[in-house]
């Protein structure tokens, strides 16, 4: 019983090989424009003449590394006010026990609470929405 020989290298594409080259020439300009739109980015060259030429109209090439490190600071402040509003009320709760809490006090919190509450949605809605342009 032979064993099959495993073949090294890059699979074989069963479909969308691709076969043809495309030649322009460009300025020196144009070459140090596309290398940097293609390094601000992340992505090679090829890809980036690729995506745009055969992209539909509206499609935004995105640097995904950055926009996870932007993600990330996000995600970060709003650990962060969630912390500082946790204190906040544990510091209100106190000071309601001792009798100490004005009225004034609590409405302006709520009011910056609801502030809060309504950009917290805003940032869910648009990650959605993110995240449905980044998969179609």
């Amino acid at each position: 019983m032979k064993t099959p020989i495993k073949k090294v290298g890059r699979p074989v594409l069963e479909s969308g090989r691709r076969e043809h080259i495309l030649k322009a020439k460009l300025t020196e300009e144009e070459h140090q424009q596309v290398m940097a739109t293609a390094r601000e980015l992340g992505i090679s060259r090829t890809e980036l003449i690729r995506t745009r030429l055969l992209s539909q109209q509206g499609q935004v090439l995105v640097n995904t590394s950055e926009l996870l490190a932007s993600l990330d600071n996000i995600g970060s402040e709003l650990g962060r006010s969630g912390n500082n509003i946790n204190q906040l009320a544990r510091h209100a709760n106190v000071l309601n026990k001792r009798g100490m809490l004005e009225a004034a006090v609590i409405s302006e919190f709520n009011g910056l609470f609801s502030i809060y509450q309504q950009q917290h949605l805003e940032i869910q809605q648009l990650m959605r929405l993110l995240i449905r342009l980044m998969k179609g």
